[in-house]
């Protein structure tokens, strides 16, 4: 699968992109949100990994963004994030609309756990 890692964090973004590239996927990065509306829109990815707290717009402000755009509306996005309470998890995905939320730090295990979760 193609997949899109966006996390401002360069050690957690490279974790994470190392793990899914073991598991065989094809994997593009970014530091943050800027112009990756168009990237997703372009690139068809399976699967977006968003981390939620981010310096310049964070990940519930731009899956909004995302999913009231037509042409992303239907895009796979697991939140990738810290935050880890019972509450912000369910806001994740109840609230936000996240297909699956994925709590740091990430293992090999969570991450082929949660893409199982999530429709491709």
């Amino acid at each position: 699968m193609r997949l899109l890692v966006v996390d401002d964090s360069a050690v957690d973004r490279r974790l994470l992109v190392s793990l899914l590239q073991e598991l065989g996927h094809q994997v593009d990065e970014s530091a943050d949100t800027a112009g990756i509306l168009n990237k997703i829109a372009q690139e068809k990815y399976a699967t977006v990994f968003l981390d939620i707290v981010m310096p310049e717009q964070d990940g519930y402000k731009f899956l909004r963004e995302l999913r009231s755009n037509p042409t992303t509306a239907k895009q796979h996005v697991i939140f990738c994030s810290s935050k880890k309470t019972p509450i912000e998890v369910n806001y994740g995905i109840k609230r936000a609309g996240a297909d699956a939320y994925l709590t740091k730090p990430v293992t090999r295990e969570s991450v082929s756990a949660v893409l199982e979760e999530v429709p491709t």
